[in-house]
């Protein structure tokens, strides 16, 4: 289902705001498609984000979210889009590894689009539900061991995916994958028992960790989160170094969009992440700030891509696995 939300203008002189770029651009609203369902991490940091970009454009930022087929319903939407500069897309790594496990490039992810800047990366955290057992990961696995269960994935094909199918695999469990259509769909299963767990982002699950109503045993990247002392990483507990994979958040035009809607779009996006009240809230739920501009961020996104053409290939991920 398609929602669409407008952010409020912070300011009401932001309003009356002449633009500068490309003509009279913007004189309209700008159109964010965020491919995943309201209520995931992908949606809460488009939000957090285009509300004061919204203010400093002079026009709301009208947030579509687009769900479904791992994120290539929407991306593929903003691809064909009209070039014009109302149409971009907040999106997160799923937007190199949906395309890759689904065997399916409606669009390159590369190649059909104009970077603007990335937003940082967010480690995942291994949540177990309240219908299992086990406080720490080694309690769990051994809970687990020998039952058959099921682990959660925002996507098929996301990072969430590959972890969740390589702790199956190494912790030599018996889980079945079940793919949700955005992490927002995917919390509410697990809070109800129904996956035994899931790698999650504390942008969305960050609530339902410190309630206690989710378990945090282990975590992905390279470095701990300070919210979470106590939950090792997964390569310090023994797992692989592929638990190491980082993505990317941020946000993207198509690529015929005019010059200079792409470097104003760019120099604000900047001017918004430098803000020290956006780098707290981003720290307040776990996600690092790591800004990168369009250059920077088209080779990420390059790099991204070769890594996870590497990792899916080595564990036969699969739309259906």
């Amino acid at each position: 289902m398609q929602r669409r939300t407008i952010l409020q203008l912070g300011a009401v002189a932001a309003l009356a705001r002449p633009a500068t770029a490309q003509g009279t651009w913007p004189d309209r609203p700008i159109r964010w498609i965020v491919p995943f369902p309201p209520g995931g991490s992908t949606d809460l940091w488009a939000r957090l984000i285009g509300e004061p970009m919204a203010a400093e454009l002079g026009q709301p930022i009208v947030i579509d979210n687009r769900g479904g087929a791992g994120g290539l319903i929407g991306t593929e939407a903003a691809a064909r889009a009209t070039p014009d500069g109302y149409t971009m897309l907040f999106t997160i790594t799923t937007h190199v590894t949906s395309p890759v496990v689904l065997r399916r490039f409606p669009c390159d992810p590369v190649a059909d689009f104009a970077p603007i800047g990335k937003l940082g990366v967010t480690p995942l955290v291994l949540c177990a539900s309240p219908s299992t057992q086990g406080n720490t990961l080694a309690e769990f696995v051994a809970w687990a061991r020998g039952r058959d269960l099921s682990f959660g994935s925002y996507a098929p094909g996301s990072s969430g995916h590959a972890y969740g199918q390589m702790f199956s695999d190494e912790a030599r469990l018996n889980m079945t994958h079940v793919a949700y259509r955005g992490e927002g769909p995917m919390l509410q299963d697990m809070l109800a028992g129904n996956v035994a767990c899931a790698f999650h982002s504390m942008a969305a699950s960050g609530g339902a960790i410190r309630s206690g109503r989710i378990r945090p045993i282990g975590l992905s990247g390279t470095r701990p989160l300070p919210s979470l002392p106590s939950v090792p990483l997964m390569e310090a507990a023994g797992f692989s170094r592929r638990f190491a994979f980082a993505g990317f958040i941020g946000l993207l035009a198509p690529v015929r969009v005019p010059q200079p809607i792409l470097d104003r779009s760019a120099a604000l996006f900047r001017k918004v992440m430098e803000n020290p009240d956006t780098q707290r809230r981003l720290l307040e739920i776990d996600t690092i700030p790591a800004w990168l501009g369009p250059a920077e961020f088209r080779e990420d996104i390059a790099r991204s891509l070769r890594e996870w053409e590497t990792i899916a290939t080595d564990l036969n991920l699969s739309a259906q696995g």
